[in-house]
């Protein structure tokens, strides 16, 4: 069925890809080609799937077009050592209202997900993470996303779905399968004071540009994520010309390309997606490029996913307990594979939350735990429980 809303990899795609070495990534990518159709998508991990929607992306129409410029940076890299299997499925064509594109979108990655493949999508407003969290729907499961963006994308409860107000659509419509949303890399001044606000009451979590920067303060953000989304606009302009809101300030090309590497390694992320990216904008093909080493680094953070999550085996953890002088001990669960961390919380089995009973942490945490601080991390998370 996915067949009728996809449309393949164009065949100037493929042309240059004969010209590029046989050891190169496109040439160890499963293509949907005009000639051989969709893909056998057996024992395929990761899938590139464009979408060329942009009707709703504010302030910078034409972003989702000419991604076959991402295309062929990506396809001239060459792999790491790797034994993930990659397809590309092509580009979801705009349908005739965006509710189509938008349906045709959630399909396509519901399906995926079915199969255990995490989809990589490329172009198309912000507002497609919206039909990425509504494909979760089937799967009847609370859903953590990540957002890397300078702005909340709040908007007003009244606005149209948008790429600056899909957020509240997220938080507001049901079924409401939200557990945490976590910001990173987002600027005070592009945000209204009630927006953080409000952020910190729903007890999410928001990282400032210039904290996000010490890249080991928002891992754990990533490793607790289901949707990693990023809007090439938090990349500062010198660095990702290729989108209408770009700013001055933001991560530099090395920091998201270890955003996306996280993402990538992090267990429990299932889908990941680029945004908003303009070529109309762009400087020699520059934020395609980078958007490309961003999706290779992604591939390799999936390459090389450990699967460390405690209670897989008493062998591959140790665990620390805390005790508190005026609450109940604090249980923390180390990693011997990775040396990353955990923090226990303590619910019913019964508990539709339950699959968030663990919070990733970092050592940090610990430490002041063991000074009687109680992490943001564990009292957020216990919030939203109660």
């Amino acid at each position: 069925m996915i067949q009728d809303f996809l449309s393949p990899v164009k065949e100037t795609v493929l042309t240059h890809l004969l010209l590029q070495s046989p050891s190169c990534l496109g040439n160890k990518i499963r293509i949907h080609s005009k000639e051989e159709g969709i893909p056998d998508l057996e024992n395929v991990q990761l899938v590139v799937l464009g979408v060329q929607e942009d009707r709703n992306s504010q302030d910078n129409f034409g972003c989702g077009e000419n991604l076959d410029f991402i295309r062929k940076k990506l396809y001239d890299l060459f792999p790491g050592n790797w034994e993930t299997e990659i397809a590309d499925l092509g580009n979801v064509l705009k349908g005739n209202s965006v509710s189509d594109t938008y349906f045709a979108v959630s399909e396509i990655i519901s399906f995926l997900l079915k199969k255990n493949i995490i989809p990589i999508i490329i172009g198309g407003g912000q507002d497609i993470t919206y039909v990425n969290y509504r494909a979760y729907d089937q799967l009847e499961q609370t859903v953590n996303i990540t957002a890397v963006d300078s702005r909340f994308d709040l908007g007003d409860l009244e606005d149209d779905l948008t790429s600056q107000s899909y957020l509240s659509k997220i938080i507001m419509q049901q079924p409401n399968n939200l557990f945490n949303y976590s910001n990173v890399g987002y600027q005070t001044y592009f945000n209204a004071q009630e927006e953080i606000q409000l952020l910190d009451t729903l007890f999410f979590d928001a990282y400032r540009l210039g904290k996000a920067k010490e890249l080991e303060n928002i891992e754990p953000a990533f490793r607790n994520a289901d949707i990693v989304s990023i809007d090439i606009g938090a990349v500062r302009q010198s660095e990702a010309p290729a989108n209408n809101n770009a700013s001055p300030n933001g991560f530099y090309g090395e920091e998201i390309c270890a955003i996306a590497r996280y993402a990538g390694i992090s267990d429990k992320v299932s889908s990941f997606g680029i945004y908003e990216y303009n070529s109309k904008y762009d400087n020699n093909h520059q934020t395609a490029n980078l958007i490309a080493q961003m999706i290779w680094y992604f591939v390799e953070g999936v390459n090389f996913r450990v699967k460390d999550y405690p209670f897989s085996g008493k062998e591959n953890y140790q665990k620390f307990t805390v005790l508190l002088e005026e609450d109940d001990p604090l249980t923390f669960y180390k990693s011997n594979k990775t040396g990353r961390w955990w923090i226990e919380i303590n619910i019913l089995s019964d508990n539709k939350y339950k699959r968030h009973a663990l919070i990733p942490c970092t050592y940090k945490d610990y430490t002041q735990a063991t000074k009687q601080i109680i992490p943001e991390r564990w009292y957020k998370a216990m919030k939203k429980m109660m």
